[in-house]
């Protein structure tokens, strides 16, 4: 278990639960990083009296500063900040719940400073998940996953010797609040509507990108690098009662199952305790209240995100960073009104498919080159 903590992202859902599951444990926090909620951030500082705290926004940072002077945390500021608390000096464990490829350059820090990561951002994998992946293994870094998904393949993968045992990766996804529509139902669809989810309580960003099954093409992606399976070994089930988080099929046709209540402290626990399991603040499991558990495949037709997250990930290269740039672009505007629900889908999969395949390496400064240009496509074609 690890007993003293960094979490980037302190303030959003993941990082919040995740100190619900450090309060619960009784560990420690060294370094906390934000973007502007100061309020929440102040309680935090007071609570856990972290000796760093990184503030993205400067002039919240000013405002934070003045208000913790009675305290011993000190208060840093902007990009040059977060990498700081990201790489911190004292921590034995970096909990990454940044939103979007914000996190990739945390996430860097904290490998290059040899600090194992338990990762709530896809969009690090998604983006540059071969840079990740070269770069933990030159350090011995670990990364533990605590997407629910990818925390039960994890889980379900324990005691697998090798790759070639595994037959297929087979993740579940609630099907979001618009599980069986079709487009035509689909185009007067509000933000308050998509932000609706029926299961799980999780921010804006990947709330609707659960709705555009987005946030399910990118789990995809991120499940091929973190466990070295190919795309055409990874299928996607539409699970609506979220117990099932995922399953492993294995070489024998076996099939191991994680299953648990739909409250992400128990993946985001098991990153920090493992390989040991400790009791859990979240409630028991009621399969007998539960009763039946259904599977179906997800509509690719109407929500096509999940199609063009697979077709970017054959494409390999930075065709990934192609589609997270677009969508992190997309998404914004249709929470602003700017454009429909059925418009994210649609730019992203244009995004992708105008993309020329390319033999450019998958380094940092390609990957934000890549990323701008997907975001300017997006932009210019409303």
């Amino acid at each position: 278990m690890k007993h003293c903590l960094t979490i980037l992202g302190s303030t959003g859902s993941i990082g919040t639960q995740t100190l619900d599951v450090v309060r619960k444990l009784g560990l420690s926090v060294c370094a906390l990083a934000a973007n502007r909620n100061i309020s929440l951030l102040e309680n935090q500082i007071r609570e856990f009296k972290p000796q760093l705290v990184a503030v993205f926004d400067l002039d919240a940072a000013k405002q934070l500063r003045i208000a913790v002077a009675d305290t011993k945390t000190r208060v840093v500021q902007g990009k040059e900040g977060v990498l700081e608390a990201a790489s911190y000096a004292a921590s034995d464990l970096v909990c990454n719940a940044l939103v979007g490829l914000a996190g990739l350059e945390p996430t860097l820090a904290a490998i290059h400073a040899c600090k194992d990561i338990a990762l709530a951002n896809k969009e690090t994998l998604v983006a540059g998940g071969a840079l990740v992946k070269k770069e933990a293994r030159k350090q011995g870094v670990t990364v533990y996953p605590v997407d629910s998904e990818h925390s039960a393949i994890f889980q379900c993968l324990q005691g697998c010797r090798r790759t070639q045992e595994v037959r297929r990766l087979l993740l579940t996804a609630s099907g979001g609040p618009f599980f069986g529509k079709k487009r035509g139902e689909l185009t007067c669809v509000t933000p308050e509507q998509a932000l609706h989810h029926p299961n799980w309580s999780m921010g804006a960003k990947v709330t609707i990108d659960s709705a555009t099954m987005m946030n399910k093409g990118l789990e995809i992606i991120e499940a091929s690098w973190l466990f070295d399976i190919p795309a055409d070994r990874i299928d996607v089930l539409v699970h609506r009662e979220s117990i099932v988080h995922s399953m492993v099929e294995y070489a024998d046709f076996s099939v191991i199952a994680q299953l648990g209540v739909p409250d992400m402290r128990i993946p985001i626990q098991y990153a920090v305790t493992y390989p040991e399991r400790e009791p859990s603040p979240v409630e028991q499991l009621d399969l007998i209240r539960c009763g039946s558990l259904s599977f179906c495949a997800p509509d690719e037709e109407t929500f096509v995100c999940l199609r063009a997250a697979k077709t970017a990930l054959k494409r390999g290269g930075l065709a990934p960073t192609v589609l997270n740039g677009a969508n992190e672009a997309a998404v914004p505007l249709f929470l602003q009104g700017k454009i429909s629900f059925l418009e994210i889908g649609d730019l992203v999969a244009q995004a992708v498919a105008g993309e020329k395949e390319d033999s450019k390496p998958v380094t940092l400064e390609n990957i934000l080159e890549q990323d701008a240009r997907a975001s300017s496509f997006v932009l210019e074609a409303i």
